[in-house]
């Protein structure tokens, strides 16, 4: 079972919104650096283990500086994502760029500052090297192991991913970057999303260890380094068990003892890019009840939108909900729990127990510290969130403000407007 916390009381809610009107997302710094220790401990057995957090989960630069000072690095896929790790002091091979379909610049840009280049495509090989002078070095990429294993319901199926690279291809693009002279290489692959199961990642170490072995066979390279991929996932239901990090180190370090030791491959260090379990659970969006409607259902509505938190309404994925100061009251209502978004999948919870909710109640949803404010957008012309931290001293500090009218015209020329005939 998942015990579902939220550290701030109603009156302490009172008080904030006063100074920071709702919606807005709140994270805690304890809770993150809790988890990072933790994480990291599980997987100290592998030599040179590394952790990437994966900037899109929630990039601000304040929380990667957090976790940099726990000793992660950064797992970026665009070139602002690679600008807000140099703001946050994240650099140089502490930084991993995974992407896809990149614009040569962001190469350019990636290399300048020193980050471990993961290529998505054989083809890139030659694209990269044309536009850098060179294959930097150490050199990655992913793979894609197709039907060969299973993905699961984020991600999708493996072989109808545009990611990576099949395994003639991932063979031939090592022995392609030995000719142009790299002497350094990893291996990556990243095949499921919010995964709860801690057998896969132990079954995913299998799979890239043999194929480690392969590659050896074939071109006669070593690997510096594995980079797992992330997936891990969070208990976003109650009743669900969080990943057992030990179990899975466990698992893991038996294969690698067995496939990379054993045949004198090693040493390799062993990497992950999680982003989820770092932040998820530790960020909550905090909105305020403002419209009831009694229909064919009885709905509650927010001043929070799927603008602010999309992950209900595009994967009908589970949030929980409390309402401060009621959680001991009975949960004998059942409500949609709605935005005001002109799209009728905005809701943050369908036909939902919870206890009664009046106009000004707060509502808050839990588990949106990773792939939240993230995902934002301003269909409909809404304004996104800004976000909150909770520091360990019990501090609150503003880290990002919310968004203005003036931020959403800022990128419109109305100047040029009075003079456009039509």
């Amino acid at each position: 079972m998942s015990e579902k916390h939220f550290p701030l009381t109603r009156n302490d809610l009172e008080g904030l919104a006063a100074r920071y009107p709702t919606p807005f997302y709140l994270y805690d710094e304890r809770g993150m650096r809790e988890h990072a220790r933790r994480f990291l401990k599980a997987f100290s057995a592998f030599e040179g283990f590394r952790e990437f957090y994966a900037v899109k989960a929630c990039p601000n630069p304040y929380i990667l500086k957090i976790l940099a000072s726990e000793g992660l690095g950064a797992d970026c896929s665009s070139l602002p994502e690679l600008i807000l790790c140099q703001k946050a002091g994240i650099t140089g091979d502490s930084v991993m760029f995974t992407s896809n379909e990149t614009p040569e610049s962001e190469y350019v840009y990636a290399n300048m500052m020193g980050a471990i280049i993961n290529l998505d495509d054989i083809t890139h090989i030659d694209f990269l090297n044309s536009a850098v002078g060179g294959i930097p070095e150490p050199i990655c990429f992913r793979y894609n192991p197709g039907p060969l294993k299973e993905g699961n319901a984020i991600i999708g199926k493996p072989e109808e991913a545009k990611y990576g690279l099949t395994r003639p291809q991932i063979i031939e693009a090592y022995r392609r970057v030995k000719e142009l002279g790299a002497t350094r290489f990893g291996l990556h692959t990243m095949v499921a999303s919010n995964e709860l199961n801690p057998e896969y990642f132990v079954e995913t170490a299998v799979m890239l260890f043999e194929l480690a072995g392969e590659i050896h066979d074939e071109t006669g390279i070593t690997f510096e380094f594995i980079n797992m991929g992330g997936g891990i996932g969070i208990p976003y239901r109650p009743e669900q068990i969080a990943v057992d990090y030990d179990r899975v180190a466990h698992g893991m370090k038996a294969a690698y003892d067995r496939l990379i030791t054993a045949r004198g491959l090693g040493p390799v260090k062993i990497f992950f890019e999680c982003g989820r379990p770092f932040t998820g659970p530790y960020g909550w969006l905090v909105t305020r009840a403002i419209h009831e409607k009694h229909i064919y259902r009885d709905y509650i509505g927010v001043d929070a939108s799927m603008a602010d938190l999309m992950r209900p309404g595009m994967y009908g994925a589970y949030h929980h909900v409390s309402v401060p100061g009621k959680d001991s009251e009975k949960h004998d209502h059942v409500y949609d729990v709605v935005g005001s978004l002109c799209e009728n999948c905005d809701k943050f919870a369908v036909q939902r127990q919870l206890p009664v909710i009046e106009r000004g109640d707060f509502v808050v949803i839990h588990d949106t510290g990773a792939h939240g404010r993230a995902m934002g957008f301003n269909y409909n012309a809404k304004l996104r969130a800004g976000e909150l931290l909770l520091r360990e001293d019990g501090t609150i500090t503003e880290i990002r403000r919310k968004e203005s009218i003036d931020d959403y015209f800022a990128t419109i020329d109305f100047k040029g407007l009075s003079s456009f005939k039509v």
